[in-house]
């Protein structure tokens, strides 16, 4: 069994977290895969990957999304991490709303948008990963 640790650096964008360059590059060495490799998985081009890296483009949501799949994916579910809904202690009704819970994605719920954080639900990816990056439920799996 191991464990990921990572350290978010961060930069505001607009009033949100955003993914940056030095992030982004640790993504990848966690992930053990070259900048050409990391291109195929996220459909972009090595030319994308190395402007990332570089800080010369931000890193746009859907990559950040794919590239958190990713590490928890590598991650695996060797533990015995607890769903969202039970960490967080959700009443039913507000379970019974959730699509993390109506598709049994507890441990993936931050890749899921539409997902009642905080009481509500998020109107964007950048408001959502705001509240995810600081929940335990992403922080055990990264």
């Amino acid at each position: 069994m191991w464990y990921i640790i990572i350290v978010f650096s961060r930069y505001k964008l607009g009033g949100v977290f955003k993914m940056d360059d030095k992030e982004f590059l640790r993504a990848r060495k966690i992930l053990e895969k070259t900048q050409k490799q990391v291109a195929e998985l996220l459909g972009s081009s090595i030319k994308a990957v190395h402007s990332y890296e570089q800080g010369w483009r931000k890193v746009p949501a859907h990559v950040e999304r794919q590239i958190f799949f990713l590490l928890a994916r590598k991650r695996g579910g060797e533990h015995g991490t607890q769903a969202c809904w039970t960490i967080k202690k959700c009443p039913k009704k507000r379970k019974a709303q959730c699509p993390a819970y109506e598709f049994q994605a507890g441990r993936l719920c931050w890749f899921i948008n539409g997902t009642i954080c905080e009481g509500v639900v998020q109107q964007n990816w950048q408001e959502k990963m705001k509240i995810c990056r600081e929940c335990e439920v992403l922080k055990t799996l990264l």
